[in-house]
């Protein structure tokens, strides 16, 4: 009896090796369980975009310190906070599908159509990042010759901006909610 206990012990920890502990790993194990080449693929270009997301927004907080280290008051400190506050909204949805089918896998099993969903939501996030940017482009920097579609969102007000985002993940959500 203490064979079988002592057998059962070991496949338990050689499963939880196999698993993930935390972020980084999570994207490895979560390419690896899953069966949907749909859902590899974002898990390639959803880990490059967030670990992209970081070091731009790293980068832009150390030149944002470097411009105000002389200046004292509310007014910076809120500045740098808020570069750390967008970070989080942007790289959280970016890596959101990845965790929830990383989650999915360990604790009930593979399921193509979840993970094509959340897969389908997180490029439908990219996609939201990006006509938010393009709505929000300066008419300084506008081109003079956007096309329909880019002349479209450069018409609409700057804090609809924030929309296509929003939506993008109202969707990874609902897909999470529907097919898990």
């Amino acid at each position: 009896m203490t064979d079988a206990g002592t057998e059962a012990g070991t496949t338990n920890a050689g499963e939880e090796e196999r698993t993930y502990r935390g972020l980084p790993s999570a994207f490895p194990y979560a390419f690896r369980a899953s069966e949907s080449r749909l859902f590899k693929t974002y898990v390639l270009v959803g880990g490059l975009a967030a670990l992209f997301v970081v070091l731009a927004f790293t980068a832009a907080l150390i030149n944002l310190m470097g411009e105000t280290a002389s200046a004292q008051g509310g007014t910076f400190t809120f500045s740098r906070a808020f570069f750390i506050v967008l970070m989080v909204l942007v790289f959280a949805p970016l890596v959101a599908p990845v965790l929830l089918v990383a989650r999915h896998h360990r604790r009930v099993g593979p399921n193509l159509n979840y993970e094509r969903a959340l897969a389908v939501g997180g490029y439908l996030f990219f996609l939201g990042l990006y006509v938010s940017l393009a709505v929000s482009v300066p008419p300084a920097l506008q081109d003079d010759s956007p096309g329909a579609l880019g002349a479209f969102l450069y018409s609409l007000p700057t804090p609809s901006a924030a929309v296509p985002p929003v939506v993008a993940v109202v969707a990874i959500y609902l897909a999470h909610r529907r097919f898990r």
